[in-house]
C-alpha cells in the first residue's frame, strides 16, 4: 500500500514516482521527462514585485537536460531586483526538484519547478527572499530546537459582469452556496489546480465581501492550505496565486488580491497560521492539558512585540491602510485573544473537548484514534494581505517567534496584551487605551522597521540591503495622495487601479 502522503497526491510526479516531493532527485526527474514524452520544462522564481517570473526550455537532447537540471541557468539579476545593479548583475536560478509539477497550462507538456539564485561565487543569494526565509527557519531551529511551520489563507475578489440573477446579499457572502455565490465552480476548479502544483490544500469557500457596481459583480473568495515547514508554505502560496490568476484569465475574469478595492466593503487579508513542532512531529502549541502551552505564549510575545515592524513584509502598498481600519474585521492594536477577530493574533478554536462529536451524531461510529486532535492547533497574524512579499513575511514571522523565545518577560508581555473583548466597541474604550497600535501608513511602517531592524538582521537573517530597500520602497510612496484617497472615492479608485495587481 502506498503511503499515505502519496496515496491521493494530485501531484503527477508524486503518483507516478510514487515517492513525496521531498525525495524528488535529479535522476527521478529527467525518468519523468523521458518517459512521459515531456517537452519543455520551465524554471520559475519570484523577483522583487513577488510576481513569479518564467523561464523556458524545449528540451532537444538529454545532455541538455542534464546541464540544465545540474547547472541552471544564467539570469539578470538587475531585472529582476532593484537592489542589484546592472553592472553586476548576472545570477545563477537552480531548480529546487522537490517543486517539480507537470503544468496544467501549457499546451506542450511542460515540467515546471521553483528556482532558487546563487551569486556569481556559487553561493546563496543573500538577499533573495527565498533564501532568507530559509536562513530565518534554521535560525529557529538552531535556537529554539523546534520546528516552524505555516500555512496561508489566501482571499482575493473575482470580478466578472452580472447577469442579474439570483443575488447575493451585500457583505453577507461568507460560505454561500451557489448560485448565491456565482464563482464557487471557479474556485474549486482553481483548488484542483493548486493541488497539482503540489499545495496541500484545507478547504476553500466564498467570503464575506460580495457587490455589484455598474453591472460588474465582485465576489471574495478564500482557499486556505494545510500547515507544512514554512518554506513550502510559502512555495505553495506564491504558486497559488499564479494558478488563481492564470485560471481567472482563461475564464475572461478579472482576479486581484488588492488589500482593499472599495470603501465599506471587505477587504482581503492574508491571515498565516503558525504552529511549533518538535523533532518527532508532535505540536507544541497545546500543554498536556489542552492549554496554550508556554511555548505558544512565548511565540506570541515575540509577535506582539515586533508586529508594527512585520507590516514592513505583509503591508507594502498604500491601498494596504485602506483595509487597516477599525470595525473592518481587520487589526488595529497589538493585541491577542481566544477565538476573537477583532485582535491582531487569534488563538482558533481548537479541538480540545474530550467529547466524541462524530459518534454524537453518527450512532454506532467512533472517531479514529489514531488522529491526534491537538495536532490542529495554530495561532493566526491577521495584519498581511496580498500585497506581502510572500517569503519575507513569513521569514520575518519566523524572526519574531524565535525573538519571543529570547524574551525574558515573554509570558508577561503575552498576559499584558491578551484581551478577550471586541475591542472595536466602545464600552471596551479603556482597553485600546493601553495596546500599541499598528501603522496607520506605509512611511509609519518603514519607521517601526527601522527602529527594530537589528533584530531583523541578526545572525544574518535579513541582508541590510534588502531592510534598506523594503524602507526605501515604503517612503517613497507619496503620503498626502494617500491620505487624500482615503477621503474621496475617486482618488481611492484611481489609487486601487494602481495597485491592483500588486503581490
Amino acid at each position: 500500500m502506498k503511503n499515505k502522503e502519496i496515496a491521493l497526491n494530485k501531484n503527477a510526479l508524486v503518483k507516478w514516482l510514487e515517492k513525496s516531493p521531498r525525495e524528488f532527485t535529479k535522476e527521478d526527474i529527467i525518468r519523468y521527462i523521458v518517459e512521459n514524452d515531456i517537452e519543455m520544462v520551465n524554471f520559475m522564481y519570484p523577483a522583487g514585485d513577488g510576481r513569479l517570473k518564467t523561464l523556458n526550455f524545449i528540451i532537444n537532447n538529454l545532455d541538455y537536460l542534464e546541464t540544465i537540471l545540474s547547472l541552471g541557468e544564467r539570469v539578470d539579476g538587475s531585472s529582476l531586483f532593484p537592489f542589484i545593479s546592472a553592472s553586476s548583475s548576472d545570477l545563477y536560478v537552480l531548480p529546487r526538484f522537490r517543486t517539480a509539477f507537470l503544468d496544467p497550462f501549457a499546451e506542450i507538456p511542460t515540467v515546471s519547478m521553483l528556482c532558487s539564485f546563487f551569486d556569481k561565487d556559487g553561493n546563496p543569494l543573500e538577499s533573495s527572499p527565498e533564501y532568507t526565509l530559509q536562513k530565518a527557519c534554521a535560525d529557529f531551529t538552531r535556537v529554539t530546537g523546534l520546528k516552524f511551520q505555516a500555512m496561508g489563507e489566501l482571499e482575493y475578489y473575482v470580478i466578472a459582469p452580472d447577469e442579474g440573477r439570483f443575488p447575493a446579499t451585500d457583505q453577507r457572502g461568507y460560505h454561500e452556496s451557489a448560485p448565491f455565490a456565482k464563482f464557487n465552480d471557479f474556485r474549486t476548479l482553481c483548488m484542483q489546480y493548486i493541488a497539482q502544483t503540489g499545495g496541500q490544500i484545507k478547504y476553500g469557500h466564498s467570503e464575506v465581501g460580495n457587490f455589484t457596481l455598474n453591472g460588474t459583480i465582485y465576489e471574495q473568495n478564500e482557499i486556505e492550505f494545510l500547515p507544512v515547514d514554512a518554506e513550502e508554505a510559502a512555495d505553495q502560496l506564491v504558486l497559488a496565486k499564479w494558478v488563481i490568476r492564470n485560471l481567472g484569465h482563461q475564464y475572461g475574469y478579472d482576479v486581484t488580491f488588492a488589500p482593499k478595492i472599495t470603501t465599506g466593503k471587505a477587504g482581503s487579508g492574508l491571515h498565516i497560521h503558525m504552529r511549533i513542532m518538535d523533532q518527532d512531529g508532535k505540536n507544541k502549541m497545546l500543554d498536556k492539558d489542552k492549554k496554550l502551552s508556554e511555548v505558544a505564549r512565548k511565540a506570541i510575545a515575540g509577535l506582539m512585540m515586533l508586529a508594527p515592524a512585520i507590516t514592513a513584509f505583509g503591508n507594502t502598498n498604500p491601498t494596504s491602510y485602506f483595509r487597516l481600519v477599525p470595525h473592518q474585521e481587520a487589526p488595529t492594536n497589538v493585541c491577542w485573544g481566544d477565538r476573537n477577530r477583532s485582535v491582531l493574533v487569534r488563538v482558533p478554536l481548537g479541538w480540545t473537548t474530550d467529547k466524541d462529536m462524530c459518534a454524537e451524531i453518527n450512532p454506532g461510529t467512533e472517531a479514529t484514534l489514531e488522529i491526534d486532535p491537538t495536532k490542529k492547533q495554530t495561532v493566526e497574524i491577521r495584519s498581511a494581505d496580498g500585497s506581502a512579499d510572500i517569503y519575507q513575511l513569513i521569514a520575518g514571522l519566523a524572526v519574531a517567534v524565535r525573538y519571543g523565545f529570547e524574551l525574558e518577560n515573554a509570558l508577561e508581555i503575552a498576559e499584558k496584551t491578551y484581551v478577550d473583548v471586541n475591542i472595536h466597541s466602545a464600552e471596551n474604550a479603556d482597553k485600546v487605551k493601553d495596546l500599541a497600535q499598528l501603522p496607520t501608513t506605509c512611511a509609519e511602517s518603514a519607521d517601526a522597521l527601522e527602529q527594530v531592524r537589528d533584530i531583523f538582521e541578526r545572525d544574518g537573517i535579513f541582508s541590510p540591503g534588502m531592510i534598506d530597500g523594503i524602507i526605501k520602497k515604503l517612503r517613497s510612496f507619496d503620503q498626502v495622495e494617500a491620505d487624500a484617497a482615503k477621503k474621496d472615492d475617486l482618488k481611492m479608485h484611481q489609487m486601487v487601479t494602481r495597485y491592483f495587481h500588486c503581490g
